[in-house]
């Protein structure tokens, strides 16, 4: 992959932030951060990033939401997403692998293999 751009959806400033310097010190990715969906959607859109990590609880516009925003639009539909998301009740398990997404990862994750992991996951 040459490109490697990641788009960070998140309401959690702290998350965007610790998110964001695990990838680019680890997996050297070039990243792009929102902190709500109607941010996520406009960037997502203009940028077309590689992949799409996106927070399923956030106020407002949840990610789910987001999610069938992005796969709606003809422009968005084809870029990965990966879910995180502090859920890891196996009903939601299951419910998050109905979604048409590229993984899911359960919150706290491990920062030094957060970018190994997004690697293994687009190839």
């Amino acid at each position: 992959m040459d490109s490697k751009h990641v788009l960070i959806i998140d309401d959690e400033a702290d998350i965007r932030e610790a998110t964001q310097l695990c990838l680019e010190i680890t997996g050297q990715w070039e990243v792009s951060k929102a902190g709500n969906g109607q941010e996520g959607l406009a960037i997502a859109e203009t940028a077309m990033p590689d992949v799409i990590l996106l927070d399923i609880m956030m106020p407002g516009m949840d990610g789910l939401t987001i999610l069938k925003r992005l796969q709606k639009n003809p422009k968005t539909q084809q870029i990965p997403v990966i879910i995180l998301t502090a859920k890891a009740q196996s009903s939601e398990q299951r419910q998050f692998s109905q979604l048409n997404v590229l993984s899911v990862i359960t919150k706290p994750y491990d920062p030094l293999t957060l970018s190994e992991r997004i690697f293994s996951v687009l190839t």
